[in-house]
């Protein structure tokens, strides 16, 4: 198996960066944004691109393309419910 932990530091790096530039800020919950952070790494690894865990990879590559992280959801999510559906991004 591939050693997630460059991915996951990558990853994890790469989410603190977004949520800055977004006005975002990540979940308070460090193991909750661990547990995140390792679904997009194992993803990215195995898939090769960085689906959002909490959704279902479908194969179609059109329908797929909207839950690459952050996916297209995640802006309305943040704006009604707090935060996105994964809980990695929440409103400042």
């Amino acid at each position: 198996m591939t050693n997630l932990k460059p991915i996951m530091d990558k990853t994890h790096a790469w989410a603190t960066s977004y949520a800055k530039r977004r006005g975002y800020k990540l979940n308070s919950d460090d193991e909750m944004v661990q547990l995140v952070v390792e679904g997009l790494a194992k993803n990215k690894a195995e898939l090769g691109r960085q689906y959002c865990p909490c959704r279902i990879v479908s194969g179609n590559v059109e329908q797929d393309r909207k839950i690459i992280c952050p996916c297209v959801y995640h802006h309305d999510e943040i704006k009604e419910n707090g935060s996105c559906h994964c809980s990695l991004f929440f409103r400042h």
